[in-house]
């Protein structure tokens, strides 16, 4: 349910290979730190730094700060900002 979100084809084509990580280390999510941290605000290169970031430094508590952020998201409506 949590981690990055499976990548478009374009996006792929894009990847360095240090990008592969985001795809090939955990499972993707619907919801992950790219989307209540940065969303359509942010660059590519930027997308794939906060969903690696995720990939390092999982633990239990990041996955539930991103659940209560989801949240808060979803309730102010704040959706793709």
């Amino acid at each position: 349910m949590l981690g990055p979100r499976p990548p478009i084809p374009y996006e792929v084509e894009k990847y360095e290979p240090s990008h592969l990580r985001r795809i090939l280390e955990v499972k993707p999510g619907i919801t992950g730190l790219w989307q209540v941290e940065g969303r359509s605000k942010t660059s590519f290169d930027d997308m794939v730094r906060m969903d690696l970031r995720y990939v390092h430094n999982w633990t239990l508590w990041l996955d539930i700060k991103i659940l209560l952020k989801t949240a808060k998201a979803v309730l102010k409506d704040s959706g793709a900002v």
